[in-house]
């Protein structure tokens, strides 16, 4: 009898987690549609294997949301707006690079719309716009003035880029080259306000981030714990919104960039435009966002949080 009883409750306790659970898909499954930009990567090698929608998975803390569109960046669906960001505090050495950068920008599919800007006094300076030239687009690039100008924050200049850009390509990526030194923000943590405000502009807007550490010139460039918080800044604003930073630490700028262009050029084209139904909520705001599968060698990165409107 008492086997019996206890069965009973199994069972009994069993169905209301099946319940439980079922109610949350479905809640998760009538929520507002949600567009974002994942790419995928190999977590050994280089090469991942393709992804199918069922093997996307989106949640909302411990609710999976329905994945209703996933699509290869490929073909007509490969449009990409590119900026190159670049500091125009960097140290002149930065134009040894150029070579490589206007050759990244040349290998750009003929899908893809290329602009450069500079970081000047808080500001974006756009030498050229978003141009399917991108002989043009290469043309544009020029020495940086080696200055950090009043209100001197890449982030700054990060933000009014994104602002300025006009809604279009469902990938939007920036390639920002600095040493991300922040003048404006004199204590040393993660939580810059400056920082959190330019990741959340990005998230917001739906902008991914990759970021080139190039020292910058000046008395500020020579300091070790600002260019080590310069670094993780970087690092920060491409991790949280979906891209990648590279840099080689304190022992001066890289001989070449050639090797993270490579590797950023292998993530975008290796991404996917993913839709799903994001969790109701009363209110439009950020919410946060985690991407996994179950496919071997295989990770899912995006952004860690996104826009949500108010369920209507």
């Amino acid at each position: 009898m008492k086997n019996r009883w206890f069965a009973f409750l199994i069972a009994v306790s069993f169905g209301a987690f099946t319940h439980g659970v079922a109610a949350q898909e479905t809640a998760a499954a009538s929520g507002p549609p949600v567009n974002m930009v994942v790419t995928v990567e190999a977590r050994h090698g280089m090469n991942p294997p393709a992804v199918d929608r069922q093997d996307a998975m989106v949640y909302e803390g411990k609710t999976r949301d329905s994945v209703t569109g996933w699509t290869p960046a490929k073909g007509e669906n490969a449009g990409l707006e590119l900026f190159i960001l670049l500091d125009d505090s960097a140290n002149a050495t930065l134009a040894s690079q150029f070579d490589d950068i206007r050759q990244f920008i040349n290998s750009q599919p003929p899908t893809a719309k290329v602009g450069v800007a500079y970081m000047q006094n808080g500001t974006a300076k756009v030498a050229q716009e978003l141009t399917s030239d991108h002989a043009q687009a290469a043309k544009s690039l020029r020495l940086p003035l080696g200055i950090r100008g009043v209100n001197g924050s890449p982030y700054f200049s990060l933000v009014d880029l994104i602002k300025r850009w006009p809604a279009g390509s469902p990938r939007r990526e920036v390639l920002m080259i600095s040493d991300g030194i922040d003048l404006n923000y004199e204590s040393n943590d993660l939580q810059n306000p400056y920082v959190s405000d330019a990741i959340e502009q990005a998230q917001r807007a739906g902008v991914i981030v990759f970021a080139i550490y190039n020292p910058g010139a000046g008395h500020a460039a020579h300091s070790y714990w600002r260019s080590y918080w310069g670094q993780l800044y970087l690092s920060r604003v491409a991790d949280e919104t979906g891209g990648e930073s590279y840099y080689i630490g304190f022992s001066g700028p890289a001989v070449t960039f050639v090797p993270y262009l490579d590797q950023i050029d292998h993530r975008l084209s290796n991404q996917y435009l993913l839709t799903f139904l994001a969790k109701p909520e009363k209110k439009s705001g950020m919410q946060r966002v985690k991407f996994t599968t179950e496919l071997p060698n295989t990770e899912l990165v995006g952004a860690e949080r996104v826009y949500v409107p108010a369920n209507q």
